[in-house]
């Protein structure tokens, strides 16, 4: 079954619009408390992306959710994203989450927009990788879901890619046929990864309508889904969401 890592960055913003923001465990509502909910429901995941102006998830709140998800090794893990810079890395070298996910960061942007271009340097990235994996983290890298991006990912180390998604939910939103196209686009790239030795996620955009397609992905290992969760718990619940996206997942319900 593909795993389901909740990304409950949200949570974090709609905490954050309150002045009286506080962390973790006390603040409303709880990052602490949302995770406790995913992980009651089945997800096998939980995904934080630390941004460098803490708009939503902050360090304060990942060490909080580590605290939390330590008794839980080896059941359910722990994913940080986000891009090098020099206080997350020290975070990941001091948490040691199941995995970091390195994604390319814009000034300005409100989410990710791409994944690594094939061109960026490639000896500091590779040496941050090997550094990582050293300390117990697995790497993933958030690539575009194309030939030259993935084979860079794989020259750097790392053990997994993240494939960036949008592109297949914009063509999901056009009609099937566009879906279905798109998807086998995805498919010669997870290929492709698997090939060259690499575990594949995936994310960005996914959401219960699109999913049912995608999570037929062949070697697809994990997806993070945090937007469309969190808007449809809104209305649902949290967990009765998470449960509905873990069905969509399960090679059994898609037969």
């Amino acid at each position: 079954m593909v795993r389901l890592s909740v990304n409950i960055n949200k949570v974090a913003t709609l905490r954050n619009s309150r002045h009286e923001q506080t962390h973790g465990t006390t603040g409303r509502p709880s990052v602490c408390r949302a995770t406790a909910h995913c992980i009651d429901a089945g997800a096998k995941g939980i995904t934080v992306h630390p941004r460098p102006d803490a708009r939503h998830i902050t360090l304060a709140d990942a060490r909080e959710i580590a605290e939390l998800l330590a008794p839980m090794r080896g059941e359910v893990e722990y994913n940080i994203e986000g891009d090098p810079r020099p206080e997350l890395i020290d975070l990941v070298l001091e948490l040691r989450p199941d995995q970091f996910t390195l994604v390319p960061v814009r000034v300005g942007e409100l989410t990710s927009q791409a994944g690594w271009p094939s061109d960026t340097p490639r000896e500091a990235l590779a040496k941050l990788v090997e550094r990582v994996q050293a300390n117990g983290t697995r790497v993933s890298i958030f690539v575009d879901p194309e030939e030259a991006p993935i084979r860079w990912a794989a020259s750097l180390g790392a053990k997994r890619v993240e494939l960036f998604t949008e592109p297949y939910a914009r063509a999901w939103n056009v009609g099937p046929q566009q879906a279905r196209e798109s998807f086998q686009h995805y498919v010669r790239a997870a290929t492709l990864a698997h090939e060259l030795g690499l575990g594949v996620n995936a994310g960005h955009d996914l959401d219960e309508h699109n999913l049912e397609l995608f999570a037929a992905l062949p070697y697809l290992d994990e997806v993070s889904i945090g937007h469309a969760i969190l808007a449809e718990a809104l209305f649902d619940g949290l967990s009765r969401v998470v449960k509905r996206y873990l069905a969509l997942l399960s090679p059994l319900t898609r037969r």
